[in-house]
């Protein structure tokens, strides 16, 4: 009735993009942040579907910074992880990021994905255990915010990466580590991602089913999750209660 293979024990849900609506709130944070400062360097300003897709979604803050900055030949110190917002460090820009991001979250809320909470539940009927696994600093108050910190067995967020010295997606240990605190096989859980570097985790991970999430819907998100390691795409997790 999940749509996934008898076998499997676990999901391992992504957050932004997955199970809530914030994701146009990181793209407009991403955005709002990186015209600033490629305005004053004369660049093309941010492209919030090519850029943000190809080079921050999924990512960790400094992760989405680096490989941002690298795609324009820009370099920049890389500071240090208590670099206030005004600093031009990777770290800086980063802190500059999300500040905008949890300014936009007090104003505007989270909202979630019905079809796709609904899901969350239905695998923990099923008996299923579920965590939790997001490149993001601010799961907590996003998933508190969500109203949906019950529906989860374990959390791997941008903190405990940090904390634990993990690699952030496209590397699979942030991943590997949610599984390991649910206690089940990386091959018996599935993944549920709707960033190409979050699946490309997946499939580096070796899990026993990729699910990518389609939000975007222009023709081409869903072929390049396809191509970047998802075993199934759909638009909502809702989706896949019907095949």
């Amino acid at each position: 009735m999940l749509g996934l293979p008898e076998t499997t024990k676990a999901c391992l849900f992504d957050l932004d993009g997955v199970l809530t609506d914030t994701a146009v709130l990181h793209n407009a944070a991403w955005k709002t942040m990186f015209d600033a400062f490629l305005t004053a360097r004369g660049q093309a300003p941010f492209d919030p579907v090519k850029d943000y897709q190809q080079y921050v979604d999924g990512r960790r803050r400094e992760d989405g910074v680096r490989t941002f900055l690298i795609s324009r030949g820009i370099a920049l110190p890389e500071g240090s992880p208590g670099d206030p917002p005004e600093a031009d460090t990777v770290y800086g820009l980063a802190s500059r990021k999300n500040a905008l991001l949890l300014d936009l979250i007090a104003r505007k809320g989270v909202q979630v994905f019905p079809g796709s909470v609904d899901y969350v539940r239905k695998a923990r009927a099923a008996g299923l255990r579920t965590a939790v696994v997001s490149s993001s600093a601010n799961t907590v108050e996003v998933l508190q915010s969500a109203g949906i910190s019950g529906l989860f067995d374990a959390r791997i967020d941008g903190v405990v990466a940090a904390k634990r010295k993990l690699p952030g997606k496209p590397e699979p240990d942030t991943f590997l580590a949610g599984a390991a605190a649910v206690d089940v096989p990386a091959g018996l859980c599935a993944v549920f991602e709707d960033a190409l570097a979050g699946v490309e985790a997946g499939r580096a991970g070796r899990f026993g089913t990729v699910v990518g999430v389609d939000r975007v819907r222009d023709g081409f998100h869903a072929p390049a999750l396809k191509a970047h390691g998802a075993d199934i795409v759909v638009t909502d997790l809702a989706d896949l209660l019907e095949r």
